[in-house]
Order: C-alpha cells, then sequence, then structure tokens
C-alpha cells in the first residue's frame, strides 16, 4: 500500500495534538482516547509512518481530528488570521505611504542577486535538510568547512561518518558541490514562480481563490508538502479558502507560506503594508495565525529591503510591525534578534534557540525557523555568505532558511556581481522546476520578469 507522506489521518492526529499544545488547546482527554486505542505520536522526521493502521484506528483518526478543530484556544484572540484584526492589534502597523508608489522598483540587476541568493541559499541547504545539527556540524567539520563557507562536499567525509549520517537521500545527487550542475527543482523556488505567474495572471489584487485555481492549473500535486498538500487535497474534495487551511491540517503554522512570501516583498518596493497583506491573501489558502505571520513578516522585510535605503536590521524591524506583538512568533523573533545582538557566537546562540524551540516545535514549524532567519540576519549584519551559512548551520528547514536568508541578504547587495563567484558560479544561470514553462530560465530573465511587476508611477497613475 502507497503510504503517501503528509496525508495519513493517523499521522495527522499526532502532528495536530503537538500544535494543540502550542496554541492554547487543552486535548489531555483526546490524547489519552489515542493513545488507549493504540495510536503513536506523528513520525518526527519521515512524511508518514511506514505501515497503514487497523481500520477502527484510521476511522478514529478523523474523528479525534475534528473534536481537536472544536476546541477553543485560549491564544484565540492575540493570535487571529483575520487580516483586520490582525492590524487592528498591531500598534505600529505601517503607515500607507503618501505616494503611489512610494519607491521606484530595484534595477533588474537587484532582483537577479535576489533571485540567485534565494537558489545559493536553498542549494546550500538541501544536502542537510533532516539531519540534527549535531550531525550538520560534524559533517561540515569533517571537511574543514565550518564555519561554512562554501557547498557541502562528500569528499573527506569519513565512511562512517556518512554511514551515520547519511545526506538527504532525494538532494544529496544534485546540491552536493561536486554534484551541482545548474540549479534543482525545489519547492523553495517553485512556489515564487507560481507567484509570478499568479502576479501576471491576476494582478495586485488576485484572491485567495485564484491562489488557489493557480495551483489546480500549475502546480503537480506531489510537489507539494504538509500544509500545501493538505489545502490541495481540501481543493480536490470542493472546499473552499479559507476553509482549506483548517479542515484536518494540522500543518497550519508550519514554514510552508513563509517560503511564497519573497514575490509580494519585491514586488511592494517600500510598501510593506501592502507587501504583507498580499501574503496574508497567499497564505491563508493552506496556513493560519503564526503560519500566515510569518508570510507577512517576510513580505514586509523584504519590501523595505527592497527600497536599497535601510539595512537588514531595519528591514528587520519593520517585518515585526505586521506580527501581532504578543504572538508566539513574535516574541520568538525578538528573543532571536536579542540573542543575535549580544552574543559573539553563533553556535552559542543556535544551542539557545534549539534548547527553547526543539523540544515543543517540529524542525518545519515557522516559529522556530523565523526565528533563527532573523538570528542569522541579525549576526550576519548584511554580509551575504554569513548571512546564508548561518541560517543553514543552524539546523531545522536547513534549505528553507537558506532561501529566506539569501533571498533578503541577496536584495541588500543590489547586484549578482555582489555575490562570490563560487555560489554563483556552479549554478550556470539555469533553474529546473515542474511549473509552467520556467524549466531552464535564468535568473537574469526572472529578475526582469520581476521588475515588470513591480509598479511604477505611470502604472499607479492609471484608474
Amino acid at each position: 500500500m502507497l503510504r503517501l507522506t503528509w496525508v495519513q489521518p493517523e499521522d495527522l492526529l499526532g502532528h495536530e495534538l503537538r500544535q494543540a499544545a502550542l496554541d492554547g488547546r487543552e486535548a489531555s482527554v483526546i490524547a489519552a482516547r489515542w493513545k488507549a486505542a493504540g495510536g503513536q505520536e506523528a513520525p518526527l522526521r519521515a512524511g508518514a509512518s511506514p505501515h497503514p493502521p487497523s481500520r477502527y484506528l484510521r476511522l478514529l483518526a478523523k474523528d479525534l481530528l475534528d473534536e481537536l478543530a472544536d476546541l477553543p484556544s485560549r491564544l484565540a484572540d492575540q493570535e487571529p488570521t483575520d487580516l483586520e484584526r490582525i492590524k487592528a492589534i498591531c500598534p505600529t502597523w505601517p503607515s500607507a505611504p503618501a505616494e503611489t508608489p512610494p519607491h521606484q522598483p530595484p534595477p533588474p540587476a537587484a532582483y537577479e542577486a535576489a533571485w540567485l541568493g534565494r537558489a545559493i541559499g536553498c542549494l546550500l541547504g538541501k544536502p542537510v535538510e533532516k539531519l540534527p545539527l549535531d550531525a550538520i556540524r560534524q559533517l561540515a567539520k569533517s571537511t574543514g568547512n565550518w564555519p561554512l563557507t562554501t557547498y557541502f562536499t562528500a569528499k573527506g567525509v569519513p565512511p562512517a561518518l556518512l554511514a551515520a549520517h547519511p545526506w538527504n537521500r532525494r538532494s544529496a545527487p544534485t546540491s552536493l558541490a561536486e554534484n551541482i550542475d545548474g540549479m534543482p527543482e525545489d519547492d523553495d523556488l517553485n512556489y515564487p514562480l507560481l507567484n509570478l505567474l499568479l502576479l501576471q495572471r491576476h494582478g495586485r489584487r488576485f484572491t485567495t481563490t485564484d491562489v488557489a485555481a493557480l495551483w489546480l492549473d500549475e502546480l503537480p500535486a506531489g510537489r507539494t508538502f504538509t500544509a500545501e498538500r493538505i489545502a490541495y487535497r481540501n481543493l480536490l474534495l470542493g472546499m473552499a479558502p479559507p476553509h482549506t487551511a483548517r479542515h484536518r491540517n494540522p500543518f497550519r503554522e508550519w514554514i510552508g507560506a513563509l517560503i511564497r512570501a519573497d514575490v509580494h516583498g519585491w514586488t511592494n518596493p517600500g510598501d510593506p503594508a501592502a507587501a504583507a497583506e498580499q501574503a496574508h491573501r497567499d497564505a491563508t489558502l493552506t496556513h493560519t495565525a503564526n503560519g500566515v505571520y510569518a508570510a507577512m513578516f517576510t513580505a514586509a522585510t523584504i519590501a523595505t529591503a527592497a527600497t536599497g535605503t535601510h539595512d537588514v536590521h531595519a528591514c528587520l524591524r519593520t517585518g515585526l510591525t505586521v506580527v501581532p506583538p504578543d504572538s508566539r512568533l513574535a516574541k520568538a523573533i525578538r528573543q532571536a534578534i536579542r540573542l543575535a545582538r549580544t552574543t559573539p557566537d553563533f553556535d552559542t546562540i543556535v544551542d539557545e534557540l534549539h534548547a527553547t524551540h526543539s523540544p515543543t516545535h517540529h524542525w518545519v514549524h515557522a516559529i522556530p525557523n523565523t526565528a533563527l532567519i532573523a538570528a542569522a540576519l541579525t549576526h550576519a549584519n548584511g554580509d551575504f555568505t554569513a548571512s546564508i551559512s548561518l541560517a543553514v548551520s543552524g539546523g531545522w528547514d536547513t534549505d528553507s532558511n537558506g532561501a529566506t536568508a539569501g533571498s533578503i541578504a541577496g536584495l541588500l547587495t543590489g547586484s549578482p556581481d555582489a555575490l562570490p563567484d563560487r555560489w554563483t558560479t556552479p549554478l550556470k544561470n539555469r533553474l529546473a522546476t515542474s511549473v509552467g514553462d520556467f524549466d531552464g530560465t535564468g535568473f537574469d530573465t526572472l529578475a526582469h520578469l520581476t521588475h515588470a511587476l513591480a509598479p511604477t508611477p505611470v502604472e499607479a497613475s492609471r484608474p
């Protein structure tokens, strides 16, 4: 029997119980019923448990998922998903710019640096995705690449270490230094490509339903994971957003919406509020609360970086203005930035973040990963190599964290010429994808397509 990942009810139930503990729902009675019936905890790293359960246990899992959804949350007032409620509790929500657009879009060179940065950071993190933090450190140190200064390699790694901590099996053939031949396909690049199509077809006033329709047209179901796969399934069951984000979806606060946010920031230079609102409409197809905030934070941060007039610290401060201040995400980001400002050794920062979040959060959850991205960017102080290397060296969702850190740091450099050749040359100005007609497209072409989607004064003056 095919054990399709991220959709098996018996696995979703374990993840939902963990999510309930995070978002303030009292689920101990339901957890006890599941355990008494023989139910297992969710897999720690795999997308599906290896063996199917009994028919009874699967039916019970479905029933308990629905019961969990009905439990009240004590955090509901401070962590809403509705945009107007979010704005109402954000005391420093960005003001509408006096002029529209407030800034000319960055030149295509800046967008090319951002696209390249996203690809490089993703590629750096791909071989070690899912690996424990200690394994990442050991593998890098064994080849003299610690702190990280270039792509991972298998050359020189002791066989016993590789046997204990093998590379990500899907990524190693295309993302170890000796194997890189262009940018391989990855969801961290597929979603920005989809959002280029979204804006090309529907403009900046797109709806969440437009996002859903685009996915059904252009995104193969097998290229979705976690919350996106659940929402896709829910669409096929005839559900409409935002219910697609809530129905039997324990991954609704994971990192998936964050990795879709870049284009919303790139195309709203100097208008973080507009960027956050676009990210919200995108994210609510699949996510709620902190999963949505992570996307809004990223979009607002990037929109500020796109002006070319702010350093990374100002960009992160602006990103926080669109996140409810008493939310778990805001608290995690603030803690991470404080640590990064006061602790010279980044490994010490990472250890503290893992001690805080790893006992309670899955490695793909948005809260620890967004905090790590913020810490890496703060500690790197605008340096591109340090930004991606620190983000990846911190573990958890390594390719996604490297991608977002690389996008922001790359954009801030303003030009692909500012990115070291050792990072850019292996990409050969080419990426692979199953989205639309983008397979084989160059990053310079993507930069021009993105530039064309940013508003200009002439465009803004039209009715």
